[in-house]
């Protein structure tokens, strides 16, 4: 058995974790010795496809790796918390009524193309064999060198400026 699993990955457990679960069903149908790997990491907060490569598979994770992502956030403005996401505790709260959509867009357009993004220490980057969101939850703060991306484009899916939830 050879070849890539698309996994919905569900919020509130590891890249690892999904791995270590494909591996335990192979095992139990008798496929013991295949290799498991992922193509890239998810945040334990995130959702979403998590490329699992099963057998030989595993040596073309690198080529799955270098394709185009897309990413989906609801963003909550007014909000800041210890960790920059929904995960953390809030350490400060503001009227945010006055933003307006014209003023995300021009705030946002800076960050299309190729820029250089500074990695927060709430991502599964890992520095010296460690997760930076590890570390950030032990409370470690370290320097995190600014990496090449690229946005191709933003899409706005939705403005909801009365229901504080979405």
């Amino acid at each position: 058995m050879q070849g890539f699993l698309n996994i919905d990955k569900p919020q509130g457990i590891t890249s690892h974790d999904v791995v270590n679960k494909v591996r335990w069903m192979l095992k139990s149908r008798g496929l013991k010795r295949l290799k498991v790997g992922h193509a890239g990491t998810l945040d334990p907060m995130a959702t979403g496809v998590l490329v699992v490569c099963v057998g030989a598979a595993s040596r073309l994770s690198e080529y799955v790796m270098g394709h185009e992502k897309v990413y989906r956030a609801t963003v909550q403005f007014g909000v800041e918390t210890d960790s920059y996401d929904a995960d953390g505790e809030t350490v400060a709260a503001a009227d945010a009524s006055h933003i307006t959509r014209e003023m995300v867009e021009a705030a946002l357009s800076p960050f299309i193309g190729h820029i250089l993004q500074v990695p927060p220490m709430h991502s599964a980057i890992k520095k010296d064999g460690k997760k930076l969101y590890d570390l950030a939850r032990a409370g470690i703060t370290i320097e995190r060198e600014p990496r090449p991306v690229h946005i191709r484009r933003l899409m706005w899916l939705g403005w909801d400026t009365t229901n504080p939830d979405r």
